[in-house]
């Protein structure tokens, strides 16, 4: 994982997960001591649009992790309203 990386967790990572979240790597913290194949990082968990809500440090297996594309719901565009140009 590198800062940037959108993630998937579920229950696969961590038993905490039994609604899936995204995240947002911000970085590994490798100065705290884990069990093999564990892992604390800290990052940003996203809602649906890819907007931050929270940020959070994390335990998590390594073998769980999921790299993801955000899935991004489409949103609607903005309706102009259009005027009449003024001249002169």
């Amino acid at each position: 994982m590198k800062a940037g990386d959108v993630i998937l967790l579920t229950t696969a990572a961590s038993v905490q997960f039994l609604r899936p979240i995204f995240v947002r790597v911000i970085r590994e913290l490798p100065e705290r001591h884990t069990y093999d194949g564990w892992l604390w990082f800290e990052g940003y968990q996203l809602n649906a649009v890819g907007d931050a809500v929270a940020q959070r440090e994390l335990y998590v297996m390594r073998a769980g992790v999921r790299l993801q594309p955000l899935p991004v719901t489409p949103t609607s565009k903005a309706k102009r309203r259009r005027h009449p140009a003024r001249v002169g």
